[in-house]
């Protein structure tokens, strides 16, 4: 026996009920909204258009749109805040811009740290002193690896980033600054990807889940 369908009102009709959560959360920035804490060892001095960010590795300063509003909710805590919601570049920025906050308080207290592993017959790499003259006059250092070319590969390794090589096949690599860490591994990394099949072969990232390609059966 087939039960009678129920009657629904017609598309234009102004009885249609949705749900309003989606639309009363649209404009709220969830990441955006999460506290920002830092430690009793780092210091926040927030002006006009930007935030200095203070601590134990050094000082940095994050730029600050003029619809951004910076509050201190609790001890050791700040929140981020825009004027206008409903503006769409305010909410883009404010999400971002708690995240460079979040991410240049712990650059400034512990840093963030990049092993990188080469997997190949032969390869390896060193961090040796540059020979070159640097422009400011501090001996600055490079990279040598051999990851399976003709020539070794030369990289060299910016100011604000630490470079060390526990054993021949890690690179690990330190800054207090994550975006220039993390463009610097990819630098490196270029040099020879992962084999995209097995994985077998080339640099990976150890933070990067790595997935190979299925092989079609034959």
């Amino acid at each position: 026996m087939l039960l009678p369908r129920p009657l629904l009102p017609p598309l234009g009709s102004p009885a249609r009920l949705f749900s309003t959560s989606a639309s009363l959360s649209k404009h709220v920035s969830h990441i955006g909204a999460e506290l920002v804490e830092y430690p009793p060892s780092v210091i926040l001095t927030p002006t006009t258009t930007r935030l200095t960010i203070k601590g134990p590795l050094g000082t940095t300063h994050v730029p600050l749109r003029p619809y951004m509003k910076i509050s201190h909710p609790k001890s050791n805590a700040i929140s981020v805040t825009v004027e206008n919601a409903e503006i769409k570049e305010q909410r883009q920025m404010w999400g971002t811009t708690r995240t460079l906050i979040a991410n240049a308080v712990q650059g400034m207290t512990t840093g963030f740290t990049i092993p990188l592993y080469l997997v190949g017959v032969g390869f390896r790499a060193a961090v040796e002193t540059d020979p070159r003259p640097s422009e400011t006059g501090v001996q600055s250092q490079r990279i040598n690896m051999k990851v399976g070319h003709s020539h070794n590969i030369i990289v060299p390794i910016p100011p604000n980033i630490k470079a060390e090589t526990p054993i021949a096949t890690k690179i690990e690599l330190t800054c207090t600054d994550k975006h220039h860490l993390g463009l610097f591994a990819a630098k490196i990394r270029e040099y020879r990807k992962p084999e995209p099949y097995k994985g077998k072969v080339g640099s990976r990232l150890i933070q990067h889940q790595y997935r190979a390609h299925s092989l079609p059966l034959s």
